[in-house]
């Protein structure tokens, strides 16, 4: 059972990328939907306005998409929160970990209950006709926090299988 501090971090790293996430998406909206972009680093890295109705990579489920992606983010919160509540005590990197991930389904839901467009995405990599799907912080967030939670994962599992090794002996 995590201590009181390690659900602080949780919590406070959730709702730090969520006030992130919407302070920057605000910005976006501000200053790039009367443009066609702003090249940061030539075209390389541009900041370009984007709206996205679906989910990760422009995934689209027709006309519901926008209902489907805003339950499919709740639940996600709601798991996240109680993995946060069931982790081992210590273990505050996860508790970092599910804090990004959570941050930042939440600043994604934000958008998709605010507004029919669907989610501001605002920064755009690549060259020429090879570019990532443009995304924004609360998409970093969550990648992030998903590298990070494999990887506790993975390390609770080392840790496991060490013990039952010299349980075994």
């Amino acid at each position: 059972m995590p201590s009181a501090g390690e659900r602080r971090l949780f919590v406070g790293t959730a709702l730090g990328v969520l006030v992130l996430d919407a302070l920057t998406k605000l910005v976006a909206e501000a200053y790039l939907l009367r443009t066609t972009g702003v090249s940061v680093a030539g075209e390389w890295f541009q900041l370009r306005l984007v709206y996205n109705p679906g989910a990760a990579f422009g995934l689209h489920l027709g006309p519901y998409s926008r209902w489907i992606f805003l339950g499919l983010a709740l639940g996600a919160i709601v798991l996240l929160a109680r993995m946060s509540a069931t982790a081992a005590a210590g273990d505050r990197f996860r508790q970092l970990a599910l804090g990004l991930v959570a941050g930042g389904a939440a600043g994604n839901l934000v958008d998709r209950i605010r507004s029919h467009r669907g989610v501001v995405d605002f920064l755009d990599f690549g060259i020429g006709n090879l570019r990532w799907p443009t995304f924004n912080v609360a998409d970093i967030a969550v990648s992030c926090g998903a590298v990070a939670l494999a990887i506790s994962l993975w390390i609770e599992d080392s840790r496991q299988a060490r013990h039952e090794a010299a349980s075994a002996r």
